[in-house]
């Protein structure tokens, strides 16, 4: 058999690796800035693009998307090669799609701190970037497979079927939950409304959370923990069940972000119950990688490539078996909202994905480079500041969001709540200061890990062109008995159609009775539109992020509905493009709040928090009383919205500005009567009347709202 020489493309590798580090680092020093605002608010220099709900945005998409998804790229490029024994299936399409993705990321780094944002968790990017994002991840695809194809080894090892339901799942999140009619070149509403866009939102971001940052470093985890160990995976039997039960669980469990909402109860015991099974594939996949360890634990005491990947693979089995804890509907009741879910899911991004990410870098940076790791004992100085800065981090969230929730919860023996919001708030301010420690912790042991691999490039020699020698791949000229799942190892297409079909089915199920019931969403009468500068206000509190800290859902427990006002029904929400029911609550939950304080309060309060609410840790918005209101886009944002269904009147485009004045000068006059003056036409004017809208459709009945709550 003549064996075929051939040359393994480093050259990408090395790129993805570099903007690993560089987008790392970055993403690190933002979410670091966003943890000290949240006790020290001037951080922000008062500056629109440097406040909390800008940064945190920021934050969270650099380290997703351009941290953690340069490092599955770099980590993909590098081990299907090897496992395929072919060079990619073409070098142009590499780079395509190297810069396109980075390219993706100053796009939407930019955008964010401009304040250009859906507001949609981890899918705050606008249209032309959604729209950019789906045309590199077909490249990338389209790479994947055609190096798939080509491969001279007959059966796909598990980390490719890993890799495979990576691209199409994500591809299916990104494509339905992106479904958005723009307003214009950087604005857009989502098609989806209310409830529908919860469940839509909330299955996009649970299973980004899967098919991003869990399912791709699986697929690095079963490659790399082997060759760093040399030793053979564990099981290949629980390999297979750990990937099929995974891909099909996951997708389902979505709601259980949704526990005690609007959303249809149905929906919510779904995603309970899936979420409980996800803990079996989860938990094997953990054990199987912990497993392939053993008899190799003398090499784990010396090697920081081990060391790293069994600290991430131990925190994804923390942060797996945590998340079905968190959707139990007694704990969720304590859980939600609070910090306690802000520390779970570090768990997982510092752990796991930040763990693993290094190990792949510390394994791979020293073979490309022909020499060995320049200090190994910096990587362990690196491996123990980012496991005392994890502790650190989460350790003192998770007793804040106890807190949280238990002063929230607590009542005087006279029946009365016990502690103003505002305390609870002050209250776990040392706890926000350790975190940040941890954080800074973190980050110092990755700058170690910066230099430690600068020194190791600098010592070795790059190959670009590695070479490599395999013989062809037999195509079989008879069939033979062999064991089922090896037939669909063989067959790529088919793995990919089986994946599609798997995921799919879970989103179908939840999707089309939430859409097509209309019992799931009752409609209420006196649920009416937003007025055209209450719509413009809407946007003015997306732009600037108020839903990292604020939620808009009171849940029917006794103490939201004390502290609120009556629980949240399914009908309130069907004019919200997007939803915004948020999912952390470092300020109260707004869904009640018009009404509640004179036009001249939220002025005040925008100008300087602490005036009104001594202690608060909100940054200041001075400029929203001096930029003018953009009324030149109040006529197509009305277009869209009919559009999407909401009633306004046929023409009503044309004289909605008319409206949005008179509402303007109404609230001006209210503000003069308070000894402010302010003109009618400027940003804050919209933003007061959003916040003196919300909740005020629904008349509260004290009583019947009372007898409607549940004490978990």
């Amino acid at each position: 058999m003549q064996i075929e020489k051939f040359y393994y493309d480093n050259k990408i590798v090395k790129a993805f690796g570099l903007a690993t580090i560089v987008f790392g680092i970055v993403g690190m020093l933002a979410g670091l800035w966003a943890a000290i605002q949240i006790y020290y608010p001037a951080s922000s220099l008062n500056l629109p693009a440097t406040t909390f709900g800008r940064m945190r945005p920021l934050h969270t998409n650099a380290i997703i998307f351009a941290f953690v998804g340069n490092a599955s790229f770099a980590g993909i490029y590098y081990s299907l090669q090897r496992l395929c024994k072919a060079r990619m299936f073409s070098d142009k399409l590499s780079w395509v799609h190297f810069w396109g993705w980075q390219l993706i990321i100053a796009a939407a780094a930019i955008t964010l701190l401009m304040g250009k944002t859906t507001g949609k968790e981890y899918a705050e990017l606008e249209w032309p970037i959604d729209i950019a994002i789906t045309l590199v991840w077909v490249i990338f695809g389209i790479n994947m497979f055609g190096t798939i194809i080509k491969r001279r080894e007959k059966h796909l090892y598990v980390a490719i079927w890993f890799y495979i339901a990576t691209w199409v799942t994500v591809a299916l999140l990104h494509i339905v939950n992106s479904v958005e009619i723009p307003v214009s070149f950087m604005k857009s509403y989502s098609w989806y409304a209310g409830v529908q866009d919860a469940l839509v939102q909330w299955w996009y971001g649970h299973n980004a959370v899967a098919f991003f940052l869990t399912t791709p470093v699986l697929g690095l985890m079963y490659y790399f923990l082997p060759k760093a160990a040399n030793r053979p995976v564990y099981s290949y039997r629980l390999s297979i069940i750990h990937f099929w039960a995974l891909i099909f669980i996951y997708i389902w469990a979505g709601p259980h972000h949704l526990l005690y909402t609007a959303l249809p109860d149905w929906a919510q015991s779904l995603g309970v119950v899936f979420s409980i099974m996800l803990i079996a594939p989860s938990w094997g996949g953990m054990l199987n990688g912990l497993f392939t360890l053993r008899g190799a634990w003398d090499k784990v005491k010396e090697d920081p490539v081990l060391k790293f990947m069994v600290v991430a693979i131990t925190c994804y089995g923390m942060a797996t078996f945590e998340g079905p804890l968190l959707s139990l509907k007694n704990v969720n009741a304590i859980s939600h909202f609070s910090d306690w879910t802000i520390a779970h899911v570090h768990i997982g991004g510092l752990g796991w994905n930040g763990f693993l990410a290094f190990a792949i870098l510390y394994y791979m940076i020293p073979k490309m480079w022909g020499t060995e790791l320049y200090s190994k004992k910096l990587a362990q100085n690196h491996f123990w500041l980012g496991t005392i800065g994890i502790i650190l981090y989460a350790v003192p969230l998770y007793w804040a969001g106890f807190e949280q929730s238990l002063m929230w919860k607590s009542f005087t023996p006279e029946g009365q709540l016990r502690f103003q919001f505002m305390e609870t708030v002050t209250n776990i301010i040392p706890m926000y200061v350790s975190r940040s420690v941890g954080g800074g912790l973190y980050l110092v042991g990755a700058l170690m890990m910066v230099y430690n691999l600068y020194k190791t490039m600098v010592k070795g020699t790059f190959i670009p062109n590695e070479a490599a020698e395999a013989a062809p791949m037999i195509k079989e000229t008879h069939a033979k008995k062999e064991y089922w799942h090896r037939v669909i190892e063989r067959r790529p297409v088919t793995l990919l159609v089986l994946s599609l079909i798997v995921v799919a089915i879970g989103g179908a199920i939840e999707f089309l009775p939430t859409f097509l019931v209309k019992s799931n969403v009752p409609t209420i009468a006196s649920v009416k539109p937003y007025t055209p500068l209450e719509l413009q206000g809407r946007d003015i509190y997306l732009r600037e992020g108020c839903y990292t800290c604020h939620s808009q859902m009171v849940r029917p427990f006794r103490d939201e509905v004390a502290r609120y006002g009556e629980y949240s029904k399914a009908g309130e929400f069907v004019y919200d493009h997007p939803f915004q029911w948020g999912s952390k609550r470092t300020g109260p939950d707004l869904a009640r709040e018009g009404g509640k304080y004179p036009d001249s309060w939220h002025y005040n309060h925008m100008y300087d928090p602490r005036s009104m609410s001594p202690g608060s840790v909100m940054p200041q918005y001075p400029w929203l009383l001096d930029d003018a209101l953009d009324t030149a886009s109040t006529p197509a944002k009305i277009r869209a919205m009919r559009t999407l269904g909401v009633p306004y009147p046929d023409g009503y485009d044309k004289i909605a500005n008319r409206d949005l004045m008179q509402q303007a000068d109404s609230i001006a006059a209210s503000l003069k009567r308070d000894k402010i003056k302010t003109p009618s036409n400027v940003e804050i004017i919209a933003l007061i009347a959003y916040l003196q809208r919300l909740g005020t459709d629904i008349k509260t009945d004290p009583a019947k709202a009372e007898a409607a709550t549940v004490n978990p």
